[in-house]
């Protein structure tokens, strides 16, 4: 079952739970004058995640797909979206674009983005941060909204389950737990730590976001900053700090 839920003015949650991976997976649908779409969302799930859609803009109308990395859960589904809305352009990093998104996936040139270049979609200003490996592959980024401070923090702060759509109380817990669990099985490893983990953290915790809008799990509401501190935390307990770079000699 798919569920729609507003957690920011005009932003919604839209959710579909796979009880064979124990996870929700989770689009949202930002309706503005050119309406963004962030994370096209697994080709199993598209005819649901399109009727959702379809409740709050009409589809063909879709300006702007947006994802973090290069993954099926993240951009699988967009070509079809691209099907039925023929003017959306994919929006990612300039990484992605060069490296996997405009030869083998989307139907035109995606708009790839610099660090700290703003797309605005008429009220909303979307602001791109490229974060390699974080959370993980190479090409990673995330988009900040501004006017309303929401992070649209792509696999930060997964947690398993069919939990509530939206909560103001401790997600870092979660994450952890699922961490611990996940270092056990096949996905583990799935979050590397790497010299510049701890920075690009920090730096998302200074954008001050008021909610999180998180692929895996529940929405968040509260302290941002101190929530992204936590998961900092909770990332350097279960995975360790990496190894300071080696010097070598002139």
């Amino acid at each position: 079952m798919t569920t729609v839920t507003e957690i920011a003015s005009d932003v919604y949650r839209i959710s579909t739970y796979l009880g064979s991976f124990k996870l929700q997976f989770n689009q949202f649908l930002v309706r503005d004058d050119e309406p963004l779409l962030y994370h096209s969302g697994l080709q199993r799930i598209f005819p649901q995640v399109h009727a959702a859609v379809a409740k709050l803009v009409e589809p063909k109308n879709i300006r702007w797909i947006g994802f973090s990395h290069y993954e099926a859960d993240e951009c699988g589904a967009l070509l079809r979206w691209q099907a039925i809305a023929p003017h959306a352009e994919a929006v990612c990093s300039k990484v992605a674009k060069f490296v996997s998104v405009d030869d083998s996936l989307s139907h035109q040139p995606a708009r790839g983005m610099s660090d700290g270049e703003v797309l605005e979609t008429g009220r909303f200003r979307f602001r791109f941060l490229h974060t390699p490996h974080v959370p993980h592959c190479w090409e990673a980024g995330m988009l900040f909204e501004e006017t309303q401070q929401t992070l649209f923090c792509s696999d930060l702060f997964t947690h398993p389950g069919n939990v509530e759509a939206f909560t103001t109380s401790d997600v870092v817990g979660r994450f952890k737990q699922g961490l611990i669990e996940d270092q056990k099985g096949p996905f583990a490893n799935a979050y590397p730590y790497t010299a510049q983990t701890a920075s690009i953290l920090s730096r998302l915790g200074g954008l001050q976001p008021k909610t999180l809008a998180i692929m895996h799990g529940s929405s968040f509401a509260g302290d941002g900053k101190q929530a992204i501190g936590d998961l900092a935390q909770a990332m350097r307990d279960v995975l360790g700090a990496p190894l300071n770079p080696v010097s070598v000699a002139a």
